[in-house]
Parts: C-alpha cells; structure tokens; sequence
C-alpha cells in the first residue's frame, strides 16, 4: 500500500483510457465466478461446519495432544482460516472496485456477520495454547520438524498471553466486532467516498482534488488545497467523531487488555520492539533539518517564492515533462528494471500484466490510492491502481508490484506463515520503487531530467520516511490527549498543526483551513499507528540496496528467500545474511543518509 499522503490521481476528464491505452481491470473468477456463484454458498458452509467441528474435536483438549495431534490441530485452523479468507478477499475487491455500489456493499457485509459468527467457536484455540506451558509445546516442536515449522504462529500468539482476557470475554469482542471499528472504518470510507470538492464551480471527487496539488499551474494547485479546506471543515465534526469514538473504544480494550501504551498492540502485530520503533522515530525527528527542511528551502528557490504555501509541496519543476506515460511504456519500464536485478523478478510480475490481477482504470466509486491485495496462499494477490499516466503513477506501480512479487513468493509458506509483519510487508514494495527509479535516473537524458527524477525521489522519500513518522507522532498525541477526555475538532487540528510545522519546517506558511487535512487520511482510521512501517520499510531499503551496490553476489538469492520467508522469521533473523540489524540505532541513520545525500547531489546542481 502506498502513503495516502501522496497523491494518486483520478480525474477521467483529463486523461482516460484512449490517452494511456488499455488499461487492465480485474479478473477476480479465480476466487469465485460471480457474486452470486454456488460456491460462495457453499464455502460459507463449509466455513461453519469446519469451525463446529474444530471447536468439538478440540476445546479443553489441547494439552492432551502429542506432536501430530498437534500438526493435525493446527492445518485444520489454518485450512479454516485459508476458506474464510478467500470469502472475504472476494467481497472485499469486489467492493473497492465501486464502494457506492449498495449491492456489493451488502455482498461484504453479509459475508463479514457471518463468518465473524462462523468463527466464534474458534476464539477458544489462542486462549487455550496460551495455558499450555512452554516446555510441553518445546517437547512437540522437537518430536516434529513439520509441527516446528509453525513455531512463529505460536510464538506470536503467546506474546498476548499477558493481555488475553478470558474466554466469555473474548467471545464477546469477536461477535462485537462487525458493529464496532468495522462499522466506523465503512463510515468513514462511505462519507469519504461520497465527499464533493467544489473548484472553482467543477464538483470533484477527494482524488482527482489531491491530484491537483501536483498540477504545474499554481493557481489550480491553490483552487484544489482550498477545495480541500472547505469540504474537510464543512464535516470535520463528523470525523472527529469517528476519530474520537475509536480512539475510545481502542483505549478501553487496551485498558482491559493492560496493555501499556496505545502503540503497543501494533508493535506486537508487527513482530517489533518498542525500542526499535522509538529509535526509528528518534533517528527521523532528529533529521528533520537535514531533510525535510533543507530540500523545501530549495524547493522555494526552484520556484522562485519566498515561501512555500501548503499547496506548493507536492508542486512539480518548472522544467518537468508534463506528458502522459502510456500503460505499455509503464509496463515496460516496471519490467525491465525488475529484470535487470533478476530475470526472475520480472517472471513473477508478468502474470499481474497478463492475466487481470490489476485493476488500473479510474471509475465511479472506485476505493482512492492503490494497494496490493494477497488473497489467500492458494490463489494469487491482486493490484488496484487509479492509473494516470504521471511519472509518480508509474512508481506507485513499481511499488505495488514490489508488494506482489512478495506475496506470491511468501504464499508458499501457506495461510498463516505467509503473512509477513507491516514492518517487513513495505520492504519489496520500496525496493521495486528503487530499482525502478535508478533505471530511470541511468537512462535520464540531460541534466535537467536527472535533476528532475532525483528530486521526485527525494520528495516521495520525504513522503514516506519524514511525513509519516509525523503521521506517528500525530497519533501518538492524539491518542494520549484522548485519554484525558472527548477531543473536540479544534484540539485535533491543533495537534494535526503541532507535528506539521515541526516537520514541514521553516519553508512553509499555513493556509487557514489546513488544520484539517488530518481527516482524510484513512490508516488513522482503519490501522492506528501503520504509518510507521512505511518509514521502516523506506529505511531498511536504503540499507539493503547499499549491500547490493556493494556488489555482494549472492544478494539476489538472500533477497528471494527473505522475501519468500514471509512471516515465519523474525525481522533479526531476516537481515542477519545482509549484515544489517534494525535494533542498531545507527541502522536508521544509514538509510537517513542516503535521503541526505540525494539532496547534496540536488544543492551541488545548483552551482
């Protein structure tokens, strides 16, 4: 998935199809033929048999199995999980495709009350692995080696032990759950979805606005951030509603759950340290002025203002190419860097291309930005773009395609060691970007291009390292303000405000209205603290890529199998062959530097 923040475009008016060529959409009959298709019924069945059937063969008796019992045990959990999953995967793309679409709204909704009640029986199964000891489950990992390859399932889910609740407990939060966050989430992305941006008397959906932050003319990029302010403002009572009620309800659980900081949950889902985490944040704040602060100064320079208003960030150089880039030149470019780090890399993404695993085209209702979907182990993962022809849409692809390379490569893993921690999910995606980028940067024509290429990469880093872990301390005051009592929309857009400046840097000015673009960012709502794992996987690409400047040549092969490994190792485990550790404080700065040395090759072109 890429940084919401960053724009991705979807305005049909300017640039359709005809313009780009074919543009691909999705063929989702390789996980039911039709919404209405007997299979689906069927699965469904399935689904509650299997869960019944589970929870009788083996509630209150886990500690009597031996080590196939629990082999047996544990492939009929994951084979349960592998059926509902590709349920869901299907109801849930078919309805990001038009999210206003009632039908397929229903179609999901449907399918999540029921599995939801399908798999209740099965809450049982984490609860009671946490009151088996230690050394009895050594001892079945030891008799074996096909049960210990499940180790890392197991290990994640005795670090809740501390925090489980009791059974009826957990039961109830299970059944709860559809009407709880997933109730808002859908809010949220319904009032979203169905927002109207008035420009200048053109109405506009939120994407096609945000795409004229990237627009050459100033006056049109102005138009789009005022837009923004008027619509945002006009419901910023609503957001702050939802902002505040799942901030509660997220407080309460892990109040019940002692956990001891709201961040905690997402450090424990993503296999991380606190520590780790903090040095990161630690490691970008302090880099600010080098950062951030430094290139935006430039920036103004290149535009000729004194400062930059908060539309002018996202602004193109005055020398950039304003041309569309067709879908075949896209490919094309995509592909043949892959290839040129591995022919098997770029075997891996063809498929994507050839058999309708990406949905490209902007349509009516379509979900906004892009993301990579990995279904189940057994099927395939699956891209949504909103496709239009911008160099950054070319990247985005390059990004999402780095996503499915690793998904199709971890899917061997099966259902539950397949799912790789956020902290690593965004590694292969910002390395498929780089590889990308560095093509282009070799092949640039002129100095103008190549000054033009370095510093999109440096703002798209800017993007995902600098404004995201702002994103990280704007969740982390706002959660501990909520703490203290219901936030009222002034104290969330002060907060917002709180973490720009110091961020953004002296560079800028602040329209009116600003304060309240913290509100269209949907991983505040959907996934609390995410951001942080793009500025993870931003910096431990730089690392990575160092090691394969370097000339090492068994990287692609460490490469693949880290990739492949998904999420049956620690994140410790999966650097160690590249000589890289993330709990090295001085890890981060390494990555910080090469963001900061673009940026001197940027200051030196302008001697």
């Amino acid at each position: 998935m890429r940084p919401f923040d960053t724009p991705l475009p979807r305005d049909t008016a300017e640039a359709g199809s005809g313009a780009l060529g074919e543009l691909p959409v999705w063929d989702l009959t390789d996980l039911y033929a039709a919404p209405d298709a007997p299979e689906i019924a069927a699965d469904l069945d399935r689904v509650e048999a299997a869960a019944r059937d589970f929870a009788g063969r083996y509630q209150d008796r886990l500690a009597e199995l031996d080590a196939a019992g629990w082999l047996t045990c544990i492939q009929a959990y994951e084979d349960i999980d592998r059926v509902a999953g590709r349920l869901i995967s299907y109801a849930g793309l078919r309805y990001h495709q038009d999210t206003s679409d009632p039908e397929r709204g229903k179609l999901l909704g449907d399918l999540q009350d029921r599995i939801t009640a399908a798999t209740t029986p099965l809450v049982f199964f984490s609860l009671e692995v946490n009151r088996v000891s230690d050394t009895a489950l050594e001892a079945h990992f030891a008799a074996d080696p096909a049960l210990a390859r499940y180790r890392r399932v197991f290990e994640r889910m005795r670090a809740m032990k501390p925090h489980q609740l009791s059974d009826e407990l957990e039961r109830f939060l299970h059944d709860q759950s559809v009407v709880g966050a997933a109730a808002w989430n859908r809010l949220f992305d319904e009032t979203m979805a169905g927002l109207s941006f008035d420009v200048d008397g053109e109405p506009m959906g939120l994407e096609a606005t945000l795409n004229l932050l990237t627009d050459h003319d100033r006056a049109r990029r102005e138009a789009g951030a005022r837009a923004l302010a008027t619509t945002l403002g006009a419901n910023i009572r609503l957001f702050a509603r939802i902002t505040n009620t799942l901030a509660k309800e997220k407080a309460i659980e892990d109040r019940w759950r002692k956990l001891p900081s709201p961040q905690a949950s997402r450090h424990l889902a993503n296999d991380v340290e606190p520590e780790v985490v903090q040095a990161l944040r630690d490691a970008v704040v302090a880099a600010y002025p080098r950062l951030s602060h430094r290139y935006y100064a430039l920036k103004a320079r290149w535009l000729g203002l004194d400062k930059l208003e908060v539309w002018d960030r996202n602004a193109p150089l005055p020398q950039e190419d304003q041309r569309l880039i067709g879908w075949d030149a896209a490919r094309e470019t995509v592909l043949s860097a892959y290839a040129g780090f591995s022919p098997k890399m770029a075997e891996l993404a063809q498929p994507f291309f050839d058999k309708g695993w990406i949905d490209a085209p902007v349509t009516p209702g379509k979900s906004p930005g892009a993301f990579a979907h990995p279904t189940v182990a057994d099927a395939h993962p699956y891209v949504l773009l909103n496709y239009l022809g911008k160099p950054r849409d070319v990247m985005t692809l390059a990004h999402e395609l780095g996503h499915g390379v690793h998904q199709r490569l971890a899917a061997g893993q099966g259902e539950l060691l397949s799912r790789t921690p956020l902290t690593l999910a965004e590694t292969a995606s910002v390395f498929g970007e780089m590889l990308t980028f560095r093509k282009l940067l070799d092949a640039a024509a002129s100095p103008a291009e190549k000054k033009t290429l370095l510093a999109g990469k440096v703002e798209d880093m800017i993007n995902t390292v600098v404004r995201q872990i702002a994103f990280y301390d704007f969740e982390c005051k706002l959660h501990a303000a909520r703490a203290e009592g219901e936030l009222t929309p002034d104290r969330i857009n002060d907060i917002w405000m709180s973490v720009q400046g110091e961020s953004l840097g002296p560079a800028f000015t602040f329209m009116e209205g600003y304060e309240t673009f913290w509100a269209y960012i949907p991983h505040f709502i959907h996934s609390p603290f995410y951001v942080y794992a793009y500025a993870f996987g931003d910096g431990l690409v730089n690392a990575l890529y160092a090691v394969y400047q370097a000339g090492d040549p068994g990287f692609q092969d460490a490469y693949f199998e880290m990739l492949a490994a998904g999420g049956s190792k620690h994140h410790k485990d999966l650097l160690a062959p590249f000589g890289l550790n993330a709990a090295d404080p001085a890890f981060w700065d390494k990555g910080l530097a090469m963001i900061a040395g673009m940026i001197d090759e940027l200051e030196a072109m302008e001697g």
